[in-house]
């Protein structure tokens, strides 16, 4: 018996009497035990009463929990959230001046060692053999046990073993089976048992659900526990002792059976008879065990597919979620819009088309911020992988030790911190697509592992004496000259040829102006939708301007821009030349030094290329090899443009 009586708090002096074998206490109206003050949190702690223990449990509550015993306070914490309670405990809850406090009374009810049978779990194989000498209630037997292994769902099994039950104890008015929450506690000793179905005889004598509420007795199962043996009294409240339970659930006589695997008890059997005294026989524990002998194994196999489909189904959600988070954040759906007209943005996306639904690894290269990721991603979601997780991981945010562990996983205790096992990138991406951004930041050591998990589809998690094989798209993406890199004994040249693949190469931004407008008119219905703002457009200057600008951060570079200029904006005004950044408007004077009449764009930036050209040559004294170089272009491409301009 548990009792909690409120010394100081909202509900002082206020007793609560437990007569479950787990109880919540929280601020919530839902908890067992409501404590109204506002630093208990919704749902602060849980008790468990077991067999010989009683254990609080913190259910990681926003203001702590502590237990006082003898004058010494002790903290629950998140690497130590339990703690076994005592008669005379005082549970806390807060700290400071702002603490609820319950005084904890434990008391054991009656009990009594006058059973009239009891039969040790490891008495099942001779009361099978008594049992075989009966054909009659091996027959019976024989048909309950195959109706119990038909079942396919756990409460299909619960059913058909309560079922089962009351047609060989033909005596019994009501079976109950009561099952360990062990999603709470496994220990055994420590472990909250719960009553999970009632079944009673009708009319016609099978099986069927109660009318109304049943009360159930907690000594015998607790007993049943205790003992480790099925135990029967053919008077309970004598036999058993008159405990209020008991009492209260009218039982004559009843027999508790344990359901057990190896040595674990996960539940008990309960069969009453409510009608008579002295009705149940010891012949009846010897049938009941050998059930039950059979009948664990089909509980504990329902239970443990109970879980793996709760498993699974979670794991749906949040592949779902994790899904659809990345394709709202890449503009929706299973597509990934490439925005870009140009001849340069052309060419990338014809060799996304050949190279989408093969196995090979693809190799982003291109300056930062050009949009590797989201080419990436378009691998990802223009294949038949598109169902499958896209995952990302930049090789430059962790340092060597975080980024084996984040790609491969590790075992628990495989080194400090290491409190729990864990899955890495590519067991997550299994199926899918693992995009490795900044390839070359990776350490030598690791890349040799990257390599077999290139060649052989195989990984080794931190710590782990085995394998894995897992079925991972590649896409790695780097701003570096993979080449150099080689030839400085940076990276690992097996590597790069396993790598460089299939190589797709990303244009800066300057290489594709013609694009700008396109995608600054993106990115700025996009941020006005976003901050909820209309907005007119670009004036035509600013355009210029933004077109004439080489974008050093490229395509990144200009979304900020534009989402800077949003901010600034009127609602529905238009993005005027003063909004721009001034590294943007710096060559605004150059356009007035060129001497540019108001005209076409085309007309206005082949005066202004043309001003530039000249005065590379002028700088450098009619020497077109360092005027080619000052330009950022080949000697040839300067001879093209001066034929060009007829200069």
């Amino acid at each position: 018996m548990l009792i909690l009586e409120v010394l100081q708090g909202s509900a002082d002096r206020r007793a609560f009497e437990i007569t479950t074998d787990t109880c919540t206490l929280g601020r919530a109206a839902s908890n067992d035990v409501v404590l109204p003050d506002m630093h208990v949190s919704g749902e602060h702690a849980r008790i468990a009463v077991g067999s010989e223990r009683t254990v609080l449990h913190d259910l990681r509550s926003t203001n702590g929990t502590f237990v006082v015993r003898d004058g010494v306070r002790s903290a629950l914490s998140a690497e130590s959230p339990t703690m076994d309670l005592a008669n005379g405990d005082i549970v806390e809850f807060g700290s400071g001046e702002a603490i609820t406090q319950l005084r904890v009374s434990l008391s054991e009810e009656a009990d009594s060692s006058m059973f009239v049978s009891m039969r040790r779990l490891d008495e099942v194989e001779p009361a099978a053999a008594k049992i075989e000498q009966d054909p009659g209630r091996l027959s019976a037997l024989y048909a309950c046990q195959k109706r119990i292994g038909a079942a396919t769902d756990l409460d299909h099994v619960l059913i058909e073993v309560a079922d089962s039950a009351l047609t060989l104890v033909t005596q019994a008015t009501h079976v109950t089976v009561v099952l360990r929450d062990d999603e709470q506690e496994p220990d055994t000793m420590a472990a909250a048992f719960v009553p999970v179905m009632t079944r009673v005889r009708l009319a016609g004598g099978q099986g069927g659900p109660p009318g109304g509420p049943v009360p159930i007795s907690r000594s015998v199962y607790r007993k049943v526990v205790k003992e480790r043996a099925a135990v029967l009294a053919a008077d309970a409240r004598t036999e058993v002792a008159e405990t209020e339970s008991l009492m209260g659930a009218s039982i004559r006589s009843t027999i508790g059976v344990p359901l057990w695997k190896g040595d674990e008890i996960l539940g008990v059997l309960q069969v009453d008879n409510r009608s008579a005294p002295g009705m149940l026989k010891a012949a009846d524990v010897e049938l009941l065990l050998v059930l039950a002998s059979n009948a664990s194994l089909a509980v504990a196999n329902a239970r443990l597919i109970k879980r793996l489909l709760i498993a699974e189904e979670r794991l749906q959600k949040e592949n779902s979620f994790l899904k659809g988070r990345e394709e709202k954040r890449r503009g929706g759906g299973h597509t990934v819009t490439i925005i870009g007209a140009s001849t340069a943005m052309q060419q990338v996306i014809s060799q996304l088309d050949k190279v989408v639904d093969t196995r090979v690894t693809v190799l982003i290269e291109g300056e930062t911020g050009t949009g590797k990721e989201l080419i990436a991603a378009a691998v990802h979601y223009r294949s038949r992988r598109r169902d499958k997780l896209f995952v990302a991981q930049n090789c430059a945010a962790l340092a060597e030790t975080l980024l084996e562990s984040e790609l491969f996983g590790h075992k628990k205790g495989s080194f400090t911190g290491a409190t729990e096992e864990k899955k890495g990138l590519f067991e997550i991406a299994d199926g899918g697509t693992l995009f490795l951004d900044e390839i070359t930041e990776t350490p030598l050591s690791l890349q040799s592992k990257l390599l077999r998990a290139l060649q052989e589809g195989e990984i080794r998690p931190v710590g782990a004496t085995s394998a894995k094989h897992v079925n991972v798209r590649i896409v790695a993406a780097t701003n570096r000259n993979l080449e150099e890199e080689v030839k400085r004994g940076r990276f690992r040249e097996d590597l790069y040829y396993r790598l460089k693949v299939f190589p797709i190469r990303l244009p800066p931004l300057r290489e594709r102006r013609d694009d700008i407008p396109q995608l600054a008119a993106h990115f700025l219905d996009r941020y006005g939708a976003e901050i909820g703002k209309p907005v007119g457009g670009f004036a035509q200057q600013a355009m210029e301007l933004m077109k004439a600008y080489d974008w050093p951060g490229n395509v990144r570079e200009l979304q900020n821009e534009v989402q800077r200029i949003v901010i600034q904006l009127e609602p529905g005004a238009f993005a005027t030349p003063e909004l721009l950044s001034p590294r943007i408007r710096q060559v605004e004077g150059l356009v007035g030094r060129a001497g540019v009449a108001k005209g076409t764009l085309k007309d206005m930036m082949d005066s202004v290329e043309k001003y530039f050209l000249l005065e590379a040559l002028r700088e450098h004294n009619n020497n077109k090899t360092n005027a080619a170089k000052a330009l950022g272009i080949t000697r040839e491409g300067l001879h093209k443009k001066l034929r060009q301009f007829g200069i």
